[in-house]
C-alpha cells in the first residue's frame, strides 16, 4: 500500500468521526487582545498579547492575529475577509479542538487552514498532521502530512519548513461485552 493511498484510507476512516455540523460564518465575530493596532490604509488590524476571537460556537487563540478587511462598511462595522493567526492557535468548535503554529481563516471562502504541528482531537480520537483544512460549510476536516517537503509561507510573513511526513492518529474503540 502506498503512502498516498494510506493517508486517503486514513482520512476516509477519520473523516466521520471527525465532521462537524455546518458553522454559521455570517455570525458577528467578537476579539479581545492585550493590544490592537489599526492600519486603516492598508485594511488590516494587528491583535496581539493572548488573542481571543469567538464567532458564534467557535473560538479562536493565538498570541498575534492579523485581521483584514475589505473596506467596505455594513452597519458600522468593516467587513471581515481574513484573519491570520500565528504563535499557539487553538481552534476550538463544539466536541472538538485544533492545535497548530499557524492558521488562516478565510471568511469568505468558509475554510480554515491550520499549518506545522497540526493535532486534531475529538472526544478520544486524536489525528496529528502537518496541514489541517476544516470546511465550515460541511463541516469536514481534512489532515495531511504534507508530504510535499519545502518552505510554506506562514501568515505572520515568517515560514514552516516541512519536510514530509504522514498522518498519525488513534482512534478509541466502543467496549463491547
Amino acid at each position: 500500500m502506498t503512502a498516498r493511498l494510506a493517508t486517503l484510507l486514513m482520512l476516509a476512516i477519520a473523516a466521520p468521526a471527525l465532521a462537524q455540523t455546518r458553522h454559521n460564518t455570517s455570525a458577528p465575530i467578537d476579539f479581545n487582545a492585550g493590544y490592537i493596532e489599526l492600519q486603516d490604509r492598508a485594511n488590516r488590524a494587528i491583535l496581539s498579547g493572548d488573542v481571543n476571537v469567538r464567532q458564534a460556537e467557535m473560538t479562536l487563540t493565538a498570541q498575534r492575529m492579523t485581521v483584514n478587511y475589505t473596506g467596505q462598511v455594513v452597519d458600522g462595522s468593516p467587513q471581515v475577509s481574513r484573519l491570520d493567526a500565528s504563535g499557539g492557535v487553538t481552534v476550538t468548535r463544539p466536541d472538538q479542538r485544533a492545535r497548530s503554529q499557524y492558521a488562516i481563516y478565510d471568511l469568505n471562502r468558509r475554510v480554515i487552514t491550520m499549518l506545522g504541528g497540526v493535532s486534531l482531537a475529538q472526544g478520544s480520537n486524536v489525528v496529528n498532521g502537518g496541514r489541517l483544512t476544516i470546511n465550515l460549510d460541511t463541516g469536514r476536516a481534512t489532515i495531511d502530512g504534507s508530504a510535499v517537503g519545502g518552505t510554506v509561507r506562514a501568515p505572520d510573513g515568517g515560514s514552516v519548513t516541512t519536510q514530509g511526513g504522514r498522518v498519525t492518529g488513534r482512534f478509541s474503540v466502543p467496549k463491547r461485552d
